[in-house]
């Protein structure tokens, strides 16, 4: 699948790691280091726009080594980046450690996935096919 991006920072295209990565890494793009403080949280920009055709979305994703590492995850995630949006793709990241986190230019801070989606069209009635589970949510399966 062919996407177009205009790519107004100074690193490369997002890639895929490995032949089989579902994301690719989303790269800070800073003319300043951001201090993180614990608890704190920004808005970073890639310097990324990204032209989607209708029925994909982008999502935004958190990645597994910056948060087990350094506690460093996403808010809004996954971030949905929906075919229509053309701003440039800011990654919103949130510091859960004790520690203060630098995000320097060109930091890997994110991951970008690409899916297809279908759209729904509501059918409102005012029954449901009853299921075994029911309405049981949030744990009414146990933990064991």
């Amino acid at each position: 699948m062919k996407i177009r991006i205009v790519n107004r920072s100074r690193h490369p295209l997002p890639a895929y790691e490995t032949p089989a990565s579902a994301g690719m890494d989303l790269r800070a793009n800073l003319s300043d280091p951001v201090c993180l403080k614990p608890l704190e949280r920004a808005l970073v920009p890639t310097g990324l726009f990204i032209e989607l055709p209708p029925g994909y979305e982008a999502q935004v994703r958190p990645r597994s080594g910056l948060a087990i590492k350094k506690g460093i995850t996403l808010l809004n995630t996954p971030g949905t980046i929906d075919a229509d949006y053309r701003g440039e793709i800011k990654v919103i990241l949130i510091n859960l450690s004790n520690e203060e986190f630098i995000v320097h230019d060109g930091e890997r801070i994110a991951q970008l996935i690409v899916s297809a989606h279908e759209k729904a069209d509501w059918e409102q009635v005012d029954i449901l096919v009853e299921t075994g589970r029911g309405a049981g949510g949030f744990g009414h399966t146990g933990t064991k």
